[in-house]
């Protein structure tokens, strides 16, 4: 099992979350993040003063999936997440030592 973390531009959620659906990636954690990489923010002028944006926001998306399913999770990410433009996030996996769903106790990939 494997835990992936995508860091993406809010407006492409909706498309990556039709794009693991299509998989069949069942359930997906999202957060709202701020955050910046290789462009570390931008300036804005707003009422005559120019400031500097440090953080930009950004979507994090945490699926935790099977481990045959790993590569396809990362294809459809990517996929529906590029907009060919600097910012577009980054996808991290990491692995997952043991999961269990409360309600049933039942573990590894039936929990899933």
């Amino acid at each position: 099992m494997k835990m992936i973390t995508a860091i993406i531009k809010p407006f492409k959620l909706d498309d990556v979350r039709e794009a693991l659906s299509e998989i069949g990636v069942q359930g997906i954690t999202v957060t709202e993040v701020k955050g910046f990489g290789r462009q570390k923010g931008h300036t804005e002028l707003y009422r005559g003063a120019e400031y500097v944006v440090d953080f930009l926001p950004k979507v994090k998306i945490e699926a935790a999936v099977a481990a045959e399913l790993v590569e396809q999770v990362i294809d459809a990410i990517r996929g529906a997440a590029n907009s060919g433009k600097i910012g577009d996030g980054k996808i991290f996996v990491t692995p997952i030592e043991q999961v269990m769903r409360i309600r049933t106790g039942e573990t590894g990939n039936e929990a899933l």
